[in-house]
C-alpha cells in the first residue's frame, strides 16, 4: 500500500521531468514543448523507506515515455550518476529523486512484480482524518506465476546500465531488466526477449486500453 500525501513539492514532478527527460539518450518528443503527465503507477518498498513511482508522460506531440523514479530521504551512496534532482516536500522534507533504473529498491520491486504476477500498489491518501483509497491512473500486472519469492535488492555496485534505442537495459546480479522508455508504435521490448526464461510487466491506462508491455525481466535458465 502506497501512502500519498496532500503536499506541495518543489520542483513539481512535471517541472523536474521537463528539464531532465530531454537530456536522456532515449528521449523522443519536443524538448521545448509542454510535458503532460498521462498516468502513473507505484510499487511498495517492503522496508517502507523508498517511494517507487513510474510516470508516463508525453513531451509535445511525441510518444508516451516511461520514467520510473525513486524518492529517498537521504542520498543513495554510489548512485550519484542516477540522481535527477532534490525536491522539497511540504510533509516529508527534502527528498532525493533518482532515475529508478539505478536504484536497487526499484529493480527488486519491478522484477518481483514481473516474475510473481504482481500488481501496482494500492494508493491511499488521508483526507479529513480518513484514509481514502485512490483509483490508480495506470494498472499493471506481471506475467509470472503468483506465489514466488520476492527478489532480493542488488547492491548499487552490482548494477550495470546501458541505453539502447527506446529502452534502458540493466544487469543486476543474475537479473537482466529491460525498461521500455518509448511507448510508441513499435514495441521496443520485442527485440529484447532473450533465449533464457523471462517474464514481462504490462499495463493499461486511459489512452492505452489494451495491454502494453512495459518491462522485461530475464532470469538464468
Amino acid at each position: 500500500m502506497a501512502l500519498l500525501h496532500q503536499a506541495d513539492i518543489t520542483p513539481t514532478k512535471i517541472d523536474m521531468l521537463s528539464r531532465w527527460a530531454p537530456t536522456q539518450p532515449w528521449f523522443v518528443g519536443d524538448a521545448g514543448g509542454s510535458v503532460t503527465n498521462l498516468a502513473a503507477y507505484r510499487f511498495d518498498d517492503p522496508d517502507g523507506q523508498v517511494g517507487i513511482e513510474t510516470i508516463l508522460i508525453t513531451a509535445g506531440a511525441g510518444p508516451v515515455l516511461q520514467i520510473p523514479v525513486t524518492y529517498r530521504d537521504a542520498p543513495l551512496a554510489g548512485a550519484e550518476t542516477s540522481l535527477i534532482t532534490t525536491m522539497q516536500h511540504s510533509v516529508l522534507g527534502e527528498r532525493w529523486v533518482y532515475d529508478a533504473t539505478g536504484d536497487p529498491a526499484y529493480l527488486a520491486a519491478v522484477a518481483t512484480a514481473a516474475l510473481t504476477g504482481g500488481h501496482q500498489a494500492e494508493l491511499t491518501i488521508e483526507i479529513d482524518g480518513q484514509m481514502v483509497v485512490r483509483e490508480p491512473t495506470a494498472v499493471v500486472a506481471g506475467s509470472g506465476t503468483p506465489g514466488g519469492a520476492a527478489v532480493t535488492p542488488p547492491t548499487v555496485a552490482e548494477i550495470s546500465i546501458r541505453q539502447e534505442p527506446g529502452a534502458t537495459v540493466v544487469t543486476a546480479g543474475t537479473l537482466r531488466i529491460v525498461v521500455a522508455r518509448v511507448l510508441g508504435d513499435d514495441d521496443v521490448l520485442a527485440n529484447q526477449a532473450p533465449d533464457s526464461a523471462h517474464e514481462v510487466l504490462a499495463g493499461t491506462w486511459s489512452e492505452q486500453p489494451t495491454l502494453r508491455a512495459l518491462v522485461l525481466v530475464a532470469t538464468p535458465a
